[in-house]
């Protein structure tokens, strides 16, 4: 019955801070034909009818104790082409990262909201 995912939405405190980390260092640009929802937020595609949505909403997690490795915390895994280029991307932004403990060719860090990412090598 389920087809696929069609979105991955993470709660953001900082619009700003957060649009800097997806567009700036991720390389996301926003995808401005998406409706307005009342509370500010952006989308951003990521495949064929895939998005990742932000939205600038209060943190019901405040206080959160999160695992230091991101592969131990709810995450959605994004495909990337390039590994080698994103880790030179999040080091020049200071964005901290963990290699997959499984071997994989994979990485996880976390997002300004502390939102685990897993990013893994397809060619």
């Amino acid at each position: 019955m389920i087809t696929g995912i069609l979105h991955a939405t993470f709660l953001t405190t900082d619009l700003p801070q957060a649009c800097a980390f997806y567009e700036g260092v991720l390389g996301l640009r926003p995808d401005t034909n998406r409706p307005e929802m009342g509370f500010s937020g952006v989308w951003y595609d990521v495949g064929p009818q895939q998005q990742i949505h932000l939205m600038q909403l209060p943190s019901p997690e405040i206080g959160l104790q999160r695992p230091a490795h991101g592969g131990r915390d709810r995450h959605v895994a994004l495909a990337v082409s390039d590994l080698a280029e994103l880790v030179r991307r999040l080091e020049q932004a200071g964005v901290g990262y963990t290699l997959s403990k499984s071997g994989r060719t994979a990485l996880f860090c976390r997002d300004p909201d502390d939102n685990a990412l897993e990013f893994i090598e397809l060619k």
